[in-house]
């Protein structure tokens, strides 16, 4: 059996488990082709930034599980699997992953909403009759 490498991926509550192993550059989305499963370009753009950072575009073949979020969170979780799978496959490939900044995960998530105001921060109109 060939060599497969695995890494989990996170942005806000999606989650994406990211499997890398030899191919040619197809790369399935919970049983979907990828142009099916994300069908604005910004998302796809965002999905294999890992792979034009380090020149290995046609070089493997990525099957994911994703849940949770929205397309773009899922997007920006998956890219953060695949780099992190690209470096355990490739130490070397640390570096140019670091530098662009795709291994760090995105802390941003959203505000709780407080007692005594519509949302976390919008407060309630002043009435002032």
């Amino acid at each position: 059996m060939e060599e497969r490498f695995y890494a989990t991926g996170k942005r806000k509550s999606a989650v994406a488990r990211v499997w890398l192993y030899a191919g040619s550059g197809n790369i399935v989305v919970n049983n979907k082709q990828f142009d099916d499963y994300f069908d604005l370009p910004t998302a796809r753009i965002i999905t294999e930034q890992p792979f034009t950072v380090t020149d290995t575009k046609e070089k493997f073949d990525v099957l994911v599980n994703v849940r949770g979020g929205g397309k773009s969170a899922q997007s920006e979780a998956i890219r953060h699997g695949i780099a992190k799978a690209l470096q355990v496959m490739d130490p070397e490939l640390r570096t140019p992953l670091k530098k662009a900044g795709l291994l760090t995960r995105d802390p941003r998530r959203k505000e709780r909403k407080k007692y005594g105001l519509a949302g976390a921060r919008k407060s309630y109109q002043y009435s002032k009759r």
